[in-house]
């Protein structure tokens, strides 16, 4: 496979500032993945590394923000036992190019990462998430990886943003069906970087992403805010003003 890949010219084409030639390269990776049932991880994570070079080397938003959707629409062209491992060389691919990426070139890589945890839950959502061992093996990818509680060689920068989009993605692939999620397994990585992160800001982030209003809700939690008013008005029930005495 690896030979495959080093010999086509499609992986630098997904780079090209030509829409034509572009599509092109999308539509010859995405016949070349579909026809393999297996792919071994080292193929993949150098497939990943001319994937991660063709967005670096995107210029102007509109197609850095294009090349990333169809990055991402990758996923649902994939064999099924192509589609974790896939995902696993994406997310050791970001973080460990993360700390090279650089301000200038940063927002196109975050769109990605966006871009991939939602094409990763819409996946997971087929069949109303009912393949508990992909939701499990995937779970068990985001703990190794972007949300390891506690290996230091993942970048924290990486960690902020996964926490900072996830309940967003999760919110978008679950529309009105939220209790068709497996929301407490979904939930995990996250409940573990609250308590087993060797970084305080790491663990606030974590805190803040199970606090979010839509996570209470989905929980059966009322909102802070609704805690909050009540408390209020309990406090200020005993001081109520009634009115002039005779």
């Amino acid at each position: 496979m690896t030979s495959d890949i080093q010999s086509s010219p499609f992986i630098k084409h997904l780079a090209s500032s030509d829409k034509r030639t572009r599509d092109h390269a999308l539509d010859s990776l995405r016949t070349f993945l579909s026809g393999r049932s297996q792919i071994e991880e080292l193929d993949l994570l150098k497939l990943w590394k001319g994937l991660f070079y063709c967005m670096w080397m995107q210029d102007k938003p509109l197609n850095q923000q294009r090349l990333a959707r169809d990055l991402a629409s990758l996923v649902e062209a994939l064999q099924k036992d192509v589609v974790l491992p896939f995902l696993d060389a994406f997310w050791k691919t970001m973080a460990r190019e993360w700390n090279g990426i650089g301000a200038l070139r940063m927002d196109k890589f975050l769109y990605l990462i966006r871009q991939y945890l939602h094409a990763s839950f819409r996946y997971l959502s087929h069949n109303t998430w009912s393949d508990t061992t992909a939701v499990d093996h995937y779970i068990s990818i985001i703990e190794t990886t972007p949300l390891n509680a506690k290996d230091m060689k993942i970048p924290n920068g990486l960690r902020y943003h996964v926490l900072d989009i996830y309940v967003d993605e999760l919110e978008k692939v679950a529309g009105e069906k939220v209790e068709e999620m497996p929301l407490e397994r979904l939930l995990e990585p996250l409940r573990k970087l609250e308590k087993e992160s060797k970084t305080k800001a790491v663990r606030e982030a974590a805190r803040n992403a199970l606090r979010d209003e839509r996570v209470r809700r989905w929980m059966g939690e009322e909102s802070e805010k609704g805690e909050s008013e009540d408390e209020e008005m309990e406090e200020g029930s005993g001081d109520e003003w009634g009115g002039i005495e005779d």
